[in-house]
């Protein structure tokens, strides 16, 4: 069972559960995950970082099997479901988020194609601190 929480956003999670037990995610689970590489010594390289939950098909679990057929390079992932409150769009943004602070990280190498959110890349250096 994923651990609890008491955080307004993350209901509860799992973190760096491995791979062939992605068919333990409860159903229709919506929120944020990441796909790890496990390096030597135990540590952990994040590789993707992606959104479920938004629509009937796309729960956290059905994404992450998605992704067991055609990214061959991960072996471990933690999932973070959101408390039934938060929206898509707020989804969207802390995908958005996190792939803006992992994206300039040269110890990331993150497959996804989608590099960060359109608005964080707007509100990037506001006028303030040019």
């Amino acid at each position: 069972m994923p651990q609890q929480s008491l955080l307004r956003i993350v209901k509860r999670w799992k973190k760096y559960v491995p791979r062939k037990h992605f068919a333990e995610i409860p159903r229709m689970t919506r929120g944020f995950y990441v796909l790890y590489r496990e390096q030597l010594g135990g540590h952990y390289e994040v590789s993707y970082i992606g959104i479920g939950g938004l629509g009937k098909k796309s729960a956290i679990g059905g994404r992450i099997k998605s992704h067991n057929t055609h990214k061959k390079d991960w072996t471990h992932f933690s999932f973070f479901e959101v408390h039934d409150n938060v929206t898509g769009d707020e989804i969207r943004e802390l995908e958005g988020l996190l792939l803006a602070i992992f994206s300039d990280d040269s110890r990331v190498e993150l497959s996804n194609i989608q590099t960060g959110s359109s608005k964080f890349k707007e509100t990037r250096k506001p006028a303030l601190w040019r």
